[in-house]
């Protein structure tokens, strides 16, 4: 089993790549070629702790490092990696990342496995209706990485090491151990891939950044059912401001909206009429 990406290119981009957008004066959203990262941390405070959540694409390390530095300061690194789950897409720099930085990293004790060398992901789903990016998902990585001298599993309860405000959510679905991120003041939601704001399936929308709620990435995602109420407990939150793995930031009146009506219609809205997973 492969334990990095170190030498996985995968050549997709879109508009908003290299794109960094200050959502929250402490949470900064940043794609990577069509992918979100998060840093969480208040870049003006006098500690200038902050928090990473997901690892970006391979070959992505040095990108990272960078934008890190300009955001937090020379020579900073984060008090830790969380992960809202281990695609390739969400991990694809964390090898160089912790050789680097030298970091815990948390994730849910069911993504442990596809982060200790132990498991590998299913293959992406090439059958599932909606677009090229779609019929491409085979050549996509889907091996586990081995990290197991740095990954820890998030505590029970939803609670987050360094981040008190935070609490994690379990919204399965996607993957097992898939988690998003939640702030209860302000109701900031970082939701990973468990509902995305772009139409991850078609090439074209993902290359324009078209913004549109919409159900997980369907070539990876393996259980509809769970990724179904993971969406309503999402709902049910009622975020004002969500960051999500795929597309752009979303707030307001329109994130109200768009979630609400995914999680009442999600069955038309987001499961394939046909794949490997879906029945």
């Amino acid at each position: 089993m492969d334990s990095t990406y170190e030498h996985t290119y995968i050549p997709l981009t879109s508009v908003s790549s290299g794109e960094g957008k200050e959502v929250s004066i402490d949470i900064y959203c940043y794609c990577i070629q069509f992918v979100n990262i998060c840093l969480i941390g208040n870049p003006t405070s006098k500690a200038k702790t902050w928090y990473l959540v997901d690892a970006g694409m391979p070959q992505s390390a040095n990108e990272i490092i960078r934008l890190a530095e300009d955001h937090y300061g020379p020579l900073t690194k984060p008090e830790g990696i969380i992960l809202t789950h281990g695609h390739f897409d969400h991990v694809g720099a964390l090898t160089e990342l912790l050789e680097h930085w030298d970091v815990p990293v948390y994730a849910h004790e069911l993504e442990i496995p596809y982060l200790t060398g132990k498991a590998n992901y299913p293959q992406g789903d090439s059958t599932v209706n909606g677009g090229l990016i779609s019929e491409l998902s085979p050549l996509f990585p889907n091996h586990g990485i081995n990290i197991a001298s740095h990954v820890k599993p998030l505590p029970q309860g939803g609670a987050i090491p360094g981040l008190p405000e935070w609490q994690w959510v379990h919204t399965p679905g996607h993957t097992p151990g898939h988690i998003s991120l939640f702030r209860e003041k302000d109701r900031s939601l970082i939701a990973g891939d468990a509902f995305v704001t772009v139409k991850q399936e078609s090439l074209y929308r993902v290359i324009l950044q078209t913004q549109e709620i919409s159900g997980p990435p369907k070539y990876f995602t393996t259980d509809w059912e769970a990724a179904e109420q993971s969406v309503k407990k999402l709902n049910e939150l009622k975020p004002s401001l969500a960051v999500t793995g795929h597309g752009t930031p979303m707030r307001g009146d329109e994130l109200t909206l768009q979630l609400g009506s995914l999680a009442d219609h999600f069955e038309q809205m987001a499961v394939p009429k046909e794949g490997r997973y879906v029945h």
